[in-house]
């Protein structure tokens, strides 16, 4: 017990202030439609760079100092997304001296306008953006999923009982009933929103409706704000180490991690890891990559085997064929914080070689 106690009053006393040497100003040009967050971190420029390039990269598919204009491809919808993209607001939240935590609002626009809300967080001790599942043991993942999800049913279910009480409900009451009576509530932390706050972790689950139903939807989204306390026996060591201000760093996941390396010994690259998922039984992810000379964005799919990597990297989409042509092909393996392997050109067949470590 004073263990814990010990543990939470140096969080207390150490480690909720503000990080004073991380700024967050407005990348330039900036507009109405176009409100998007650049870190300055005085004396860490190594941090600061993984981190805009994070948030440029991910967000509006823009390398840093690769044009004038950062929101072109999101003002225009030819990202990857097929959608306009405006960024309306954000925030720096208050969080642990390990942490930053950047909130914001925008608007998407494709058949139709949706707005959103996100939440991104970073481990200022590395650059890296903190993977919500690196958070906690393994085997305590599902726990904390249910904790979620037990507090996002309890929510529905209070407001069921509400509309139910009615005892004439009108034709917009019964179709709200049938709504939340069918609402997804099996959240998973691949895919929830979340948050670091002064002394709990605020998960954010989506909401009950599409948005064909958005309009009879009252809950909204599901905010669930937990204690710092009430999670403490699922840390993994990552996270205790992480809230409790301790410079020491531990190894987490191969997801949204920049990597450095050259093709060929002579042509320096930069790859963006993004999301691992389950495709057919297979784990499977997705990457960009740019050559450090000209900063054109190039997509990667690939597939992970223990630790070895196989990766296709697509030409063009052959529309008579209905098929991708693919440039080339990537074979490598994982070795600690480097990859190692070859990049094949699909056409000529030629080989060369492929090293990157992590940043």
């Amino acid at each position: 017990m004073k263990r814990n106690l010990f543990f939470f009053l140096l969080i207390s006393g150490l480690s909720f202030s503000q990080q004073k040497n991380i700024k967050i100003s407005d990348l330039q040009p900036k507009s109405e439609n176009a409100v998007f967050p650049v870190v300055s971190y005085v004396g860490n420029p190594l941090v600061e760079a993984k981190i805009n390039t994070f948030l440029q990269v991910n967000e509006l598919e823009y390398v840093p100092n690769s044009g004038s204009d950062p929101f072109k491809k999101a003002s225009t919808a030819t990202n990857s997304y097929g959608n306009y993209l405006y960024f309306y607001s954000w925030e720096k939240l208050e969080t642990p001296k390990n942490i930053v935590s950047i909130g914001m609002d925008g608007e998407a626009s494709g058949a139709y306008p949706e707005g959103f809300s996100k939440w991104i967080n970073f481990d200022v001790r590395t650059g890296n953006f903190i993977n919500c599942q690196d958070l906690f043991q393994p085997n305590s993942v599902k726990a904390v999923e249910n904790i979620i999800n037990q507090k996002v049913k309890k929510r529905v279910n209070e407001f069921l009982s509400e509309l139910k009480s009615d005892k004439n409900p009108t034709e917009e009451v019964q179709d709200q009933i049938a709504m939340y009576e069918d609402c997804f509530m099996e959240h998973t932390l691949e895919y929830i929103g979340y948050y670091f706050g002064k002394d709990k972790l605020t998960f954010v689950a989506g909401r009950c409706s599409n948005h064909a139903m958005r309009a009879l939807d009252d809950l909204g989204s599901h905010t669930i704000e937990i204690p710092y306390k009430d999670l403490e026996k699922y840390w993994s060591t990552y996270a205790k180490n992480l809230l409790s201000g301790s410079e020491k760093t531990d190894k987490t996941r191969f997801q949204y991690k920049l990597l450095k390396g050259k093709i060929d010994h002579k042509y320096p690259i930069t790859v963006f890891i993004k999301h691992l998922y389950t495709d057919n039984n297979e784990n499977s992810f997705s990457a960009m990559y740019w050559y450090d000379k000209n900063k054109k964005l190039i997509e990667w799919e690939g597939k992970i085997s223990e630790d070895h990597i196989s990766i296709t990297e697509n030409d063009y989409y052959d529309e008579k064929l209905e098929k991708w042509v693919p440039r080339a092909f990537i074979e490598a393996d994982k070795k600690g914080n480097k990859i190692i392997g070859t990049w094949q050109d699909h056409k000529t067949k030629k080989y060369l070689n492929l090293e990157l470590e992590e940043l």
